[in-house]
């Protein structure tokens, strides 16, 4: 940055500031940590030196290391994102599976969730494409969740999702349960090469869905993209201009088909942040019972929660960082560069 040169192209003097921003949030706290560790380390000795274990200082000194202790453990499991992509933003995807109507309130109830969670977090979300169900909630859900090291914390959330309740819907009320896959894959970068051709692609248009008001689009400005060779399809109608959502759709198939060739180059075929299975029985990562008690579960680490209503208000950050903890598929295995 200290280069006469520096800001010659502006583009890239920008995405150099922002690695340096990024990488002093990283190791700033750590040298604070240690410093305070150290402030604290000198403080005990001289308290137990003078043998006066009940002072003020004695006091203090027992509550600034009981603050440090949780601070640790937040830096503690900072320390695991260490994949080529976790300081990226995520895009989340979510897709209502077995269980009709009640699958696809399901889906809307977490994408309530996801979103809480990362106003929690710090981050911003930005809707690419939303698809009502029939009668109530979506089908599907695709949305960007924009932070640092938003993919890493959000690729914990990989799977598939079971909901245990009583219907709404039901006027018999009886229990119902219901399945949605959430899928999530970090944003990749322009830098990045890939050879994408264009009579490769089907590029559909046509109007935008919502429910009134500004969401209502007379024209066709909604985009969705097919990669005829992997069949990937991505979708993106949140801007009025159909250039803007072209655009996204792009980078959003870019990023998948990335994934894709990722997965394609593990002998085991697991995918980078565990199998991806079919949305029904047997294959879920986390319960959330509602009836005839209340538990969520994440069946990976075991975690669990009483407090339905809190986890569903986005406070899922005891499962994410349990499963970091835990060692992912990501943290356990190096990402196998596309040059190899």
């Amino acid at each position: 940055m200290s280069q006469p040169n520096f800001w010659d192209n502006q583009e890239a003097a920008h995405k150099t500031i922002n690695e340096v921003n990024r990488l002093k949030t990283s190791i700033n706290p750590l040298i604070e940590f240690q410093q305070r560790l150290d402030d604290a380390g000198a403080m005990a000795d001289l308290l137990e030196e003078e043998g006066d274990e009940k002072s003020d200082d004695a006091r203090q000194l027992a509550t600034e290391v009981a603050g440090m202790a949780a601070e640790m453990d937040e830096l503690e499991v900072r320390c695991f994102l260490k994949g080529p992509h976790d300081a990226a933003n995520a895009i989340m995807s979510i897709h209502a599976g077995a269980g009709g109507t009640e699958s696809c309130d399901w889906a809307e109830m977490l994408f309530r969730m996801y979103t809480r969670w990362a106003e929690r977090n710090g981050f911003e979300v930005e809707v690419q494409d939303l698809q009502e169900g029939d009668e109530a909630g979506l089908s599907r859900a695709t949305f960007l969740v924009r932070g640092d090291n938003a993919y890493g914390f959000a690729r914990a959330e990989r799977g598939v999702h079971r909901l245990v309740r009583i219907s709404p819907f039901d006027s018999n009320k009886r229990r119902h349960t219901s399945f949605c896959s959430v899928d999530v894959i970090a944003e990749i970068e322009d830098d990045i090469e890939l050879d994408i051709k264009d009579e490769d692609l089907r590029i559909d248009t046509y109007r935008s869905s919502g429910k009134g008001g500004q969401h209502v689009n007379k024209t066709d400005s909604a985009v969705r993209i097919t990669h005829l060779p992997t069949n990937i399809v991505v979708a993106c109608q949140n801007e009025r201009s159909q250039l803007k959502n072209r655009n996204t759709a792009m980078k959003t198939l870019k990023s998948r088909i990335y994934e894709r060739m990722q997965d394609e180059k593990r002998a085991e075929m697991e995918k980078f942040y565990g199998e991806k299975n079919e949305i029904g029985w047997g294959n879920q990562i986390r319960s959330y019972v509602f009836q005839p008690y209340q538990m969520v579960k994440d069946l990976r680490t075991g975690i669990e929660s009483g407090n339905v209503q809190d986890v569903m208000d986005g406070d899922i950050d005891r499962f994410i960082h349990g499963w970091l903890r835990a060692g992912s598929p990501s943290a356990r295995n190096k990402e196998i560069q596309l040059d190899d």
